[in-house]
């Protein structure tokens, strides 16, 4: 931005004082016994320089201990803010894994530790950029550790849109909840018929995983933090994907869950500066 300028009348004001305050400094050094004027301490230019942009790198790291395999979308760059979002999720999940490796000291796990994160561009428009990330981080057990997030980026705004802001009243995310509780209780006792199987573990399969459901989707935004938008054929929103890792909504075997929540059950409870964003 350039800097604005001064009215002439303020200039010469400004001038006056800068006069006055040269002068008064001048009586004061050579006053008997005045202390001598100290110079105003300089400004680091570290601190003053805005932080260099990420440059989004894949990275494969192979050696007996573990193994990192992390790939980007190169389209991301772009975006300053969203490819230091990315970078920052990508350095937490490998910290986490490079911890356990330290935490052998000289020895070294049976089995490599591992990191498998991969993030693909899944939303392109002028308004709304979204990048989704899917992975694992290995560190011994039966099965990695999985790792699910989504990112969606305004461009015009600069800014990342969370649940919180999308949807700011607990109204709205019960709304939702109940959306979403539905489709999954749905989807399964719809397996469980598929399945042929008998009265009580049926009952039984069904009791434990709507429990589960229950407790991942209460009206809470961060039990719907991870989402991504499905765009209609205009590029406006017509409904939200909400994504849930295993464990949350369900047993792991049933991998990661998605929920499409339509714009009409969302419109009434969107922040107003988003409901642009979305198909009427």
């Amino acid at each position: 931005m350039s800097p604005s300028k001064s009215p002439p009348i303020l200039r010469t004001a400004c001038l006056a004082l800068l006069v006055a305050s040269a002068l008064a400094a001048c009586k004061r050094e050579s006053a008997p016994g005045a202390p001598p004027a100290q110079a105003p301490a300089a400004s680091s230019p570290a601190a003053d320089a805005p932080a260099a942009p990420v440059a989004l790198k894949d990275v494969i790291e192979t050696t007996d201990r573990y193994v990192v395999g992390i790939s980007f979308p190169a389209s991301a760059n772009r975006y300053p803010g969203l490819a230091k979002a990315l970078s920052d999720y990508a350095a937490a999940e490998r910290a986490e894994l490079m911890e356990a490796v330290e935490a052998f000291g000289n020895d070294k796990p049976s089995a490599p530790y591992e990191l498998s994160l991969a993030f693909e561009q899944v939303v392109d428009t002028p308004q709304i950029v979204a990048i989704a990330a899917d992975g694992s981080r290995y560190t011994g057990g039966a099965h990695g550790q999985p790792l699910i997030a989504r990112f969606v980026w305004l461009p015009q705004q600069d800014a990342r849109l969370t649940s919180a802001a999308l949807v700011p009243d607990a109204k709205g995310w019960q709304a939702i909840s109940d959306y979403v509780r539905e489709q999954l209780h749905t989807a399964v006792v719809t397996r469980a018929d598929e399945d042929e199987l008998p009265a009580a573990d049926r009952a039984a399969l069904i009791k434990s995983t709507f429990r589960m459901i229950d407790e991942g989707t209460k009206p809470e935004a961060g039990n719907f933090s991870e989402f991504v938008p499905v765009l209609d054929t205009a590029g406006r929103i017509s409904a939200l994907r909400f994504v849930f890792p295993p464990y949350q909504v369900g047993p792991y075997a049933d991998g990661t869950q998605t929920v499409d929540v339509p714009a009409a059950i969302l419109l009434p409870h969107i922040a107003p500066e988003y409901a642009g964003l979305f198909a009427r």
